[in-house]
C-alpha cells in the first residue's frame, strides 16, 4: 500500500506561481508518479508524470512550458512547480502512483485526497 498526501494548494492571481507537494509513505518510493487535476463537472485529466528515477517526464500540452514535475526520493516527495498560472488551471490537483510512466488515470493504483488550486483573474 502507498499513502499519498498532497499539500501546497491555495488561491493565487493569474500569472502567479504555486508549488504542490505530494508526500508518499507505506513502501519503497519506486513508483512512477503523476499529477492529475479535476475541474467541476469534468473528468480527471492528466497533468504531468515522472519516472521513478526522475530521468523521464511527460506533460499535458496545456501545461507544457509552465509546469515542472520533480521528485526527491530521499524525502519520498514529488513536486509540481506551477508558473504563469491561468484561471483555467483552477482545479483540485491529485497526485498518484503507478508502476510505469502512464498518462491515463486508470493506470494509476494509488491516489491522494487532492488539494484545491484556485487562480483568480
Amino acid at each position: 500500500q502507498v499513502q499519498l498526501v498532497e499539500s501546497g494548494g491555495g488561491l493565487v492571481q493569474a500569472g502567479g506561481s504555486l508549488t504542490l507537494s505530494c508526500a508518499a509513505s507505506g513502501r519503497t518510493f519506486s513508483s512512477a508518479m503523476g499529477w492529475f487535476r479535476q475541474r467541476p463537472g469534468t473528468d480527471r485529466e492528466f497533468v504531468a508524470s515522472i519516472r521513478w528515477d526522475g530521468h523521464s517526464t511527460l506533460y499535458a500540452d496545456s501545461v507544457k512550458g509552465r509546469f515542472t514535475i520533480s521528485r526527491d526520493n530521499a524525502k519520498n516527495t514529488v513536486y509540481l512547480q506551477m508558473n504563469s498560472l491561468k484561471p483555467e488551471d483552477t482545479a483540485v490537483y491529485y497526485c498518484a502512483a503507478s508502476q510505469s510512466l502512464f498518462t491515463t488515470k486508470d493506470d494509476y493504483d494509488y491516489w491522494g485526497q487532492g488539494t484545491q488550486v484556485t487562480v483568480s483573474s
